[in-house]
C-alpha cells in the first residue's frame, strides 16, 4: 500500500480519502489527508469525533499505510491531473487505476468545486446512497446533483453559526421530518464533519414513517438519533432544546413550530415554510389594491409576506433573523429559509420596531397571523 501512496505524492495528490472501512466496529469510519503549508494535515474520523495528526509530506505515505492497511479497502487521491484510485481486495491485493480522459481538466474544476462542500464527493455516507444521489462509491449521481447541491446548502447556513465555537453537545428537535433523509444528513454532518455529541428527535404524524426512520437510524449507527410519533402543536421536549429545525411544515404548522421553538428558549432556528396560505385567505389591503386583484400576485405577496411577518416577530423576540435563499429561483418558489440565532441581549428599539412593523402590515392588509396571536401580542 505504502508504494501507491507514494506514487499518488508523485503525482501530484493534494488530498487523500481513505474509505470503506473493512468492519463496521472499526474505531475510525473515515481517514483524511490533505496538503497545507508545511505538509499535510491527517484527520480521522470515529462515530462522534474527529481527530487531527499533522505530518510531513516524507512521513504522509507511512503515516496513512499504518492507518488505513488492513482496516480500509479505498484510498482516493485527487491531483490537478486527475484522480488516482486504489481498491484493496478483501486478501490483501490492490487495485490502482487513474481516471484520464479529454476532459480531464474540466473533471479538475469540477472536483475543485466539489470538494468546498461540506458533503464531498469520495466519502461514504450511507444516507446519500440511500436517497440515490451517491453512488456505493461516493460518487454523486449526475441526474441528482440539484438536490446534492441543496442539501449541502442547506448545511452551509447552519454551518455558519456553528464554526466560529462549535459546541460540545447539541439537542435537536425536527419537527414534521417525513420519511426525507435530510435528518439523517444533518446528524451525519454534527457527528462526523463537526465532532458534536448530538441528539436529535424527529417527529412526524404517521406511524409508519416513524418505524422506518428508526430502522434506518439503528442500520446506520446513529445511536443519538430517534423519531417519535408527535405533533408540531404542544409537543414537550424530553431535554433542553439548543436548535429547532422545521422543513416545509404546511401553512401554520411552521408558526406552531417557531412558537414551540421560542417557548424552549431554543439557541439556533432553521425554518423553511410552505403552503403559505393563512394571509392569503385574508388579504384585504387599504390602499394597494393592485395586490389582491390578480390571483398569483396576490399569492406570492402573501407568501413572502408571511415569512416577513415571522422574521420579524422572532427579532422582537429576542433572535438576529435572516431570511435566506435556500436554494436557486429556477427551482421552485419555496426557497426561503428562516434563520435565528437568539441574542445575548437584543436593544428595546429593535424589539419595538419589529414589532411595530408588523402591526403595521396588519392594519394595513387586514393580516391576523397565527405567530402573533401564539404570543398573545
Amino acid at each position: 500500500m505504502k508504494q501507491y501512496v507514494q506514487t499518488m505524492m508523485e503525482s501530484g495528490v493534494t488530498k487523500f480519502t481513505v474509505s470503506n472501512p473493512v468492519s463496521k466496529t472499526s474505531l475510525y469510519k473515515k481517514i483524511t489527508a490533505e496538503k497545507k503549508q508545511n505538509g499535510f494535515q491527517i484527520a480521522k474520523y470515529t462515530e462522534k469525533q474527529v481527530f487531527h495528526e499533522n505530518v510531513s509530506a516524507a512521513d504522509l505515505a507511512d503515516a496513512l499505510t499504518l492507518l488505513a492497511e488492513g482496516k480500509f479497502r479505498q484510498i482516493n487521491g485527487f491531483a490537478p491531473k486527475g484522480e488516482h484510485i486504489l481498491l484493496i481486495s478483501k486478501k490483501g491485493a490492490c487495485k490502482y487505476s487513474v481516471k484520464q480522459s479529454a476532459t480531464a481538466v474540466k473533471q479538475t474544476e469540477t472536483h475543485n468545486r466539489k470538494k468546498e462542500y461540506l458533503l464531498p464527493e469520495g466519502e461514504i455516507i450511507p444516507p446519500l446512497v440511500d436517497m440515490g444521489i451517491f453512488t456505493a462509491e461516493g460518487k454523486v449521481v449526475a441526474s441528482m446533483y440539484r438536490k446534492y447541491k441543496q442539501i449541502n446548502r442547506f448545511l452551509e447556513m447552519i454551518d455558519d453559526e456553528l464554526r466560529e465555537k462549535t459546541p460540545e453537545t447539541l439537542n435537536v428537535i425536527d419537527f414534521g421530518c417525513g420519511k426525507s433523509y435530510l435528518t439523517f444528513i444533518l446528524y451525519y454532518y454534527l457527528t462526523q464533519v463537526r465532532g458534536i455529541h448530538a441528539e436529535i428527535i424527529g417527529l412526524d404524524l404517521k406511524a409508519d414513517v416513524i418505524e422506518k426512520c428508526n430502522a434506518a437510524a439503528k442500520k446506520y449507527g446513529y445511536e443519538g438519533l430517534r423519531f417519535e410519533l408527535g405533533d408540531i402543536n404542544g409537543y414537550t421536549a424530553p431535554f433542553d432544546v439548543d436548535m429547532v429545525v422545521t422543513l416545509h411544515a404546511c401553512d401554520t404548522a411552521t408558526d406552531h413550530a417557531l412558537f414551540n421553538a421560542l417557548s424552549w428558549g431554543a439557541k439556533m432556528i432553521f425554518s423553511v415554510p410552505c403552503c403559505q396560505h393563512e394571509l392569503n385567505g385574508q388579504l384585504a389591503p387599504k390602499e394597494l389594491t393592485l395586490l389582491s386583484r390578480y390571483g398569483i400576485v396576490g399569492e406570492r405577496f402573501c407568501a413572502l409576506a408571511t415569512d416577513a411577518i415571522r422574521a420579524n416577530l422572532l427579532e422582537y423576540c429576542g433572535y438576529k433573523t435572516q431570511l435566506l435563499e435556500f436554494i436557486e429561483l429556477d427551482h421552485t418558489p419555496k426557497n426561503v429559509l428562516i434563520r435565528a440565532v437568539k441574542r445575548p441581549i437584543t436593544p428595546k428599539a429593535v424589539k419595538e420596531r419589529s414589532l411595530a412593523e408588523v402591526k403595521q402590515a396588519m392594519d394595513a392588509f387586514g393580516f391576523e397571523p397565527t405567530l402573533y396571536r401564539l404570543l398573545g401580542l
